[in-house]
């Protein structure tokens, strides 16, 4: 019943007291509207909320649908980081393994120079999530289950993944910066890098930079946890 309607039975309660009618007419009468009143109003709640819900679905489906296509694509950075990390604790463990006389060798060195050099950290796209939780919308996933996998893939999984790589790139960089320091030029091509990372102090960073199980440990988790979001929605939405 439209909002005019309401008002023109709401006056009509107001003049019903102004009859001729009998007290027990008048109260017939007034009972009656307030019963329409009553009735009009809960249906209009009524309506309004399942317009609502309509509306909280829509939103929670183009969420749901737009992380998948997220947690797609991180997936596959991850699985190319975990391949990094996997050849860094490689070439470290090389590095650190050798015989105290034994020189490393400059072709497994210049093999695996991309993984010595490099840094690897998840930057994940998080940003979908993070708007959607902070405009208070997580509640409308009605998929309980489906909400915490994603709260806790957000909140602790990426974050204590994060930690372990920041902390291993701490390690690099200390290596880097000793490398910086002792780099010379052996001559007008070439560099005196297969000793600096055969010296003491490079190995003694470099063994640190060994233990990449951990780092590995959580991306595993990460993944797992992201296929296992991305089942729950294609079993809600299709694939």
């Amino acid at each position: 019943m439209a909002e005019q309607e309401i008002i023109q039975h709401t006056k009509r309660i107001f003049g019903i007291w102004r009859t001729k009618s009998s007290f027990l007419h008048k109260l017939s009468e007034f009972i009656s509207e307030i019963f329409i009143i009553v009735f009009a109003i809960s249906l209009s709640i009524y309506f309004h909320d399942r317009s609502q819900l309509r509306h909280q679905r829509h939103e929670a489906k183009e969420f749901l649908l737009g992380l998948r296509q997220d947690l797609k694509t991180d997936i596959e950075e991850m699985n190319n980081d975990k391949n990094s990390y996997q050849n860094s604790g490689t070439i470290f463990r090389y590095i650190t393994r050798r015989k105290l006389n034994e020189s490393l060798n400059a072709d497994t060195i210049h093999k695996y120079a991309n993984w010595i050099f490099n840094t690897t950290g998840l930057i994940a796209n998080s940003g979908r999530f993070e708007g959607f939780k902070s405009a208070g919308k997580m509640g409308t996933i009605e998929n309980k289950e489906l909400q915490n996998y994603i709260m806790d893939l957000y909140q602790e999984d990426i974050p204590s993944l994060i930690v372990s790589t920041n902390d291993y790139t701490a390690k690099k960089q200390r290596l880097f910066e000793y490398i910086d320091v002792n780099m010379k030029r052996t001559t007008d091509s070439t560099t005196n890098m297969i000793s600096i990372l055969g010296s003491d102090p490079a190995v003694n960073v470099c063994r640190s930079l060994t233990f990449v199980s951990q780092i590995l440990g959580r991306y595993d988790t990460c993944i797992n946890k992201m296929k296992m979001i991305i089942v729950d929605i294609n079993k809600d939405y299709g694939n």
